[in-house]
């Protein structure tokens, strides 16, 4: 992905609400299900972390990119944005 398709996909991003809250069970298997859901029909979702800890917040994006083969596209303190390519889609 080139700078210029990274930086539609923020501009994109920006208007979106979040689709995903991760909460107080952090990541678990129904969420990685509904993340997994999400990516296949709208490609690019926001994402809500509910933790203040910057270092957890970093370790659930790099979680949540490798086990979705998603990119991260943006992160503002608990806001993410992930894109995964759906090659289905026409």
């Amino acid at each position: 992905m080139n700078k210029h398709e990274i930086l539609q996909l923020r501009r994109e991003c920006h208007n979106l609400k979040p689709v995903i809250w991760l909460g107080n069970q952090g990541y678990t298997e129904a969420v990685a299900g509904e993340i997994d859901c999400a990516l296949n029909a709208h490609e690019l979702i926001k994402v809500k972390i509910n933790t203040s800890d910057k270092t957890v917040r970093d370790q659930l994006a790099s979680q949540l990119c490798q086990s979705h083969g998603a990119q991260l596209i943006q992160q503002i303190g608990k806001t993410l944005c992930l894109y995964r390519r759906n090659e289905n889609t026409e």
